[in-house]
């Protein structure tokens, strides 16, 4: 942020109406910017044998996954998606026990996505609350 105009008086310029002043232009200026809440988004690649297709697909799609893809390699199925990060805490084990620990997975960064609306006021419901909870 940077300040253009100003101007400074004997009584009431202080160091902390300065402070106070830059806080409340920031916030302004932040909620007219309209900000959003980006999430990471990663590339999975599942290799599943084909009796566990549906419930992989199934499993991914609950995660907010979309599927981009599938294809064969030797007997199995490969299964190629882009899933966001928060959701794939705990797959290996869900994945172990729905195939019966015949299946592996890989994941890389992808990019970055907006937050759902209904996420997102979830995330802003939880921050603000634990704001004004500290500050009582």
């Amino acid at each position: 942020v940077r300040l253009f105009d100003g101007s400074y008086h004997d009584v009431d310029s202080d160091e902390i109406s300065f402070k106070v002043a830059g806080s409340m232009g920031f916030q302004v200026a932040a909620k007219k910017a309209k900000p959003v809440i980006l999430e990471p988004v990663v590339s999975v690649e599942v290799v599943s044998p084909e009796e566990y297709l549906g419930d992989v697909m199934g499993d991914l799609n609950s995660r907010r996954g979309r599927i981009e893809g599938f294809s064969a390699r030797k007997d199995a199925q490969v299964i190629k998606a882009k899933v966001p990060l928060a959701e794939m805490f705990g797959y290996a084990t869900v994945l172990r026990s729905m195939t019966q620990g015949r299946a592996i997975y890989t994941m890389q960064f992808s990019h970055y996505s907006d937050v759902p609306k209904s996420i997102a006021e979830e995330i802003s419901e939880k921050s603000s609350g634990r704001r004004s909870a500290t500050t009582v």
